[in-house]
């Protein structure tokens, strides 16, 4: 029932005008370019080199909004909220030019170090009022997307919410194929408890809908459109397709050490990097972000209602 309960609280939060409008303004970029990504790659022909480099400082607007709405308003948050997109466009300007053939630049695997530690960490949530902290991390998706994909313009990240028939089978084989794996060690750990519970179809369908969009989007894109994506072109055909899916996994499950517990959480790591190598599948079958999606989020809501 957690993820049931951790959509709640920021959908009342919603009824606040101020911060409906930061959401619509948050969710836009990431919608804009899940929906119309070929538009999204043609901002950096139809854009002034200015406009496009600048432009991302209009990512501030939503902190701006729910700050003055909650009384919070820093100005050393809304600087750091105005000027990291914009370095982030930048430094991805700068990869464009030094590695035209897209081999992936240290600018690349620098950036996403900072992006995975500013999540990972918890680095920014005390900008944001209690139950609002998803802001931060959608906004940070939204700066690397117009990075990645306007500015640095890299191919095979599969980031296209036009779900297909496709990217739902594939999804679904690949948790199919992990659900055994996964509850019989997280069983025989310790670490899964199974709940005989039956969700409402509306607790159920909301808990999936709130995965999907803070968790199961987000990560899928850093570790499989990005991470995956451009290790697999560092480490070149003989090792670059297993090798990245190996590798990410590892990084994937790393990632997790500090969930669910003060101290490295071992087992939390070992289950999610044997995920990862599940997620990396569904990925890399026809390079679509929406794959992963698909096992990530039925993999997170089916333990949570049912396995935690």
């Amino acid at each position: 029932m957690a993820a049931a309960l951790a959509y709640a609280s920021p959908l009342n939060l919603l009824a606040q005008p101020a911060v409906l409008v930061a959401a619509i303004l948050t969710l836009l970029p990431l919608f804009g370019a899940g929906f119309f990504p070929a538009a999204a790659l043609q901002l950096r022909t139809k854009l002034p080199k200015s406009a496009l480099l600048l432009g991302p400082a209009a990512l501030c607007l939503p902190y701006l909004l729910v700050a003055l709405s909650f009384g919070s308003f820093s100005w050393v948050w809304l600087a750091l909220y105005a000027l990291l997109p914009i370095a982030i466009a930048c430094l991805l300007d700068q990869a464009r030019t030094a590695d035209p053939d897209q081999k992936g630049n240290w600018r690349d695997f620098l950036l996403l170090l900072a992006l995975g530690l500013a999540v990972d960490l918890r680095w920014f949530e005390t900008a944001w009022p209690a139950g609002l902290s998803a802001f931060g991390k959608i906004l940070l998706l939204d700066a690397g997307l117009f990075g990645f994909v306007a500015v640095r313009q890299l191919d095979g990240v599969g980031f296209d919410l036009r779900l297909t028939w496709r990217d739902l089978g594939f999804g679904l084989r690949e948790f199919l194929l992990f659900a055994p794996i996964a509850i019989a060690l997280g069983l025989t750990l310790g670490f899964l408890k199974f709940h005989p519970t039956w969700p409402s179809l509306p607790q159920f369908l909301g808990a999936y809908l709130f995965t999907f969009l803070f968790i199961a989007i987000p990560e899928e894109i850093f570790f499989r459109g990005w991470m995956q994506n451009l290790l697999e072109r560092r480490l070149g055909p003989r090792f670059g397709r297993n090798g990245a899916l190996i590798a990410t996994a590892l990084l994937f499950g790393v990632a997790h050490w500090n969930k669910r517990a003060l101290h490295f959480n071992w087992r939390y790591v070992l289950l999610a990097m044997i995920a990862g190598i599940f997620y990396g599948r569904a990925w890399r079958q026809e390079r679509r972000v929406w794959a992963s999606v698909v096992t990530h989020a039925t993999v997170d809501t089916v333990w949570s209602f049912w396995l935690r």
